[in-house]
């Protein structure tokens, strides 16, 4: 049982990016073994994808009538059961053997289409994860592009070398924000980045912005979502001291909390009300276009519910963001 259990999780495995040649080679041979068939044939909506064995007769065929009927279909030695993701067919499995070999086909097809379902619904998310990386950039782009060179440009001429320093750190930032990579980074490279980017408000605001920054070693290795942590220190700085005429603090920590690394961002300025606040997550607040309902709907998607945005505020109190990641999250890897 234990050996069957096993062949059924690499099965399942190697179907994780879906029904592809290469998957279908590999999982037709683990299933001729584990059926102890004459062959195996694996076939998506176009016809066969991978083989073993040999199987007797029109595998295209059969594979065919087992998708129009949506249920197994026998003959000539064989058996084609349909590989259904819900009760859509999205392939075939035709295994030639034994009346033995023939039943266990029809369960072992229950199997990987439940692994294709799975399958299915993780490249989706992944895709709606690489969509939202993709509008965030898009948001955050000109609102930082513009306040980053204005600040710079100002210092031109009263002070030529801190503005050559800025500028250096706005191309440095400029290249972490707009580079090609993928989803996932760590808290140290998204510190660094917002650090940089305090740099650069603070010469834009002067004395009226006091920032500070603080993380556990421990958790700088910790993978999370690309751009996770500038929009929320653009949102307390832009929404929490730039309205207030005396400025204020922003302040920025991150530790280890259990089994997760716990980051807040927090000012000690305006504040909102808690019903905008509800709002702006849910990308219904007039103030949404920052990034925070993006972010948190990104978090949201990857690691489930208990890992959104938690938001606390009220009008002069000012607002703390805390948000949470798994310390370890397998299959996340940066880039």
């Amino acid at each position: 049982m234990a050996a069957v259990l096993r062949s059924a999780r690499e099965m399942a495995d190697e179907l994780a990016d879906g029904l592809t040649p290469r998957a279908a080679d590999r999982v037709a041979r683990q299933a001729r073994r584990l059926l102890g068939a004459d062959g195996v044939v694996l076939c998506d909506l176009s016809g066969p994808l991978g083989a073993a064995g040999k199987v007797r007769g029109d595998a295209r065929e059969l594979a065919e009538r087992a998708l129009t009927d949506g249920r197994p279909v026998r003959g000539g030695g064989a058996v084609a059961a349909p590989l259904l993701t819900g009760a859509e067919p999205l392939g075939a499995l035709v295994v030639a053997g034994d009346e033995s070999a023939a039943d266990q086909a029809e369960a072992l097809a229950d199997w990987l289409g439940e692994a294709l379902e799975r399958a299915v619904l993780g490249l989706a998310r992944e895709e709606l994860a690489l969509a939202e990386l993709s509008r965030l950039r898009a948001q955050i782009s000109p609102h930082f592009l513009y306040n980053a060179l204005s600040a710079i440009a100002s210092l031109v001429r009263s002070d030529p070398e801190r503005a050559r320093d800025l500028l250096v750190q706005f191309s440095e930032l400029a290249r972490y924000a707009f580079s090609g990579r993928g989803q996932f980074t760590t808290v140290a490279e998204e510190f660094r980045a917002i650090e940089v980017y305090l740099q650069l408000e603070r010469a834009r605001f002067g004395p009226r912005l006091s920032t500070w920054v603080r993380v556990a070693p421990e958790v700088l290795p910790v993978t999370l979502p690309f751009l996770t942590l500038q929009p929320l220190v653009e949102n307390a700085v832009r929404h929490g001291i730039e309205p207030r005429p005396g400025g204020g603090t922003v302040t920025v920590t991150g530790a280890a909390l259990g089994p997760d690394c716990t980051i807040t961002v927090e000012d000690d300025g305006a504040g909102m009300a808690p019903e905008l606040a509800e709002a702006v997550l849910s990308g219904r607040g007039e103030r949404s276009g920052i990034g925070l309902a993006n972010v948190d709907q990104r978090l949201r998607t990857l690691y489930g519910p208990e890992y959104g945005l938690l938001v606390e505020t009220a009008p002069g109190a000012g607002t703390r963001i805390t948000l949470r990641v798994p310390l370890s999250s397998p299959g996340m890897a940066t880039r």
